[in-house]
């Protein structure tokens, strides 16, 4: 699968933004975000989402962040799969205060959110994700050195099978505006391993076909 970023379309544009070859700049605009009823009760939709289209069942992408400027409660940028309102998911770090930041992700299915999260340092101002489909199941992982890579979620989308959109995303929920940076983006083949443990229930196959491809900026 060739790559390239003028494979991306915006969904929502932010303040300001720069496209080039292996780097992306977004400026958030306040009030900007992603979530839908759970807890929370209130509904956003309105965070800037540049992302590319696939029917490819078997990959993954990866991105290195830089957020240095997000200094205010909830900044974040990172990836995500943005269908529709209702059904997406994304993973990011929110700033929370000069202690501590969330580490974190959402999957929101049929119109409601959950949040995954765990502290990390609020010196952090820089990290990789690597965001991996196998249907409609999906991975997302984390790295500060872009080697390593830590499992954060595993979960599925109901309406993330067929052609989906998947990409980068950045948002102020709060009175706030930063720069995000993504740097270092790469589409690669799946880079999560098929599950060779307990066999699924029914006849649910342990054999798929994996395309193999290659594409980076």
């Amino acid at each position: 699968m060739g790559f390239s970023i003028a494979d991306f379309h915006w969904t929502r544009e932010p303040a300001n933004c720069l496209l080039a070859d292996g780097r992306v700049e977004m400026v958030t605009k306040p009030h900007t975000d992603l979530w839908q009823r759970t807890y929370y009760h209130f509904r956003n939709d309105n965070a800037p989402v540049l992302q590319m289209e696939t029917e490819e069942e078997f990959f993954s992408f990866v991105v290195k962040t830089d957020f240095a400027g997000s200094r205010h409660r909830f900044d974040q940028c990172g990836v995500v799969v943005y269908l529709d309102s209702e059904n997406w998911l994304k993973g990011s770090i929110e700033y929370e205060n000069g202690q501590f930041q969330h580490l974190g992700s959402v999957v929101t299915n049929h119109g409601w959110s959950d949040w995954a999260t765990t502290e990390i340092d609020a010196s952090i101002t820089s990290m990789w994700y690597r965001l991996s489909r196998r249907g409609f199941d999906y991975c997302i992982e984390c790295s500060e050195d872009g080697e390593r890579f830590r499992q954060m979620r595993v979960c599925h989308l109901w309406e993330g099978g067929g052609p989906i959109r998947f990409g980068l995303y950045a948002c102020s929920p709060e009175d706030s505006s930063f720069k995000a940076v993504f740097t270092h983006m790469a589409l690669l083949p799946c880079q999560w391993p098929a599950h060779n443990g307990q066999a699924p229930d029914g006849d649910i196959s342990l054999s798929l076909d994996e395309p193999s491809f290659h594409g980076d900026m």
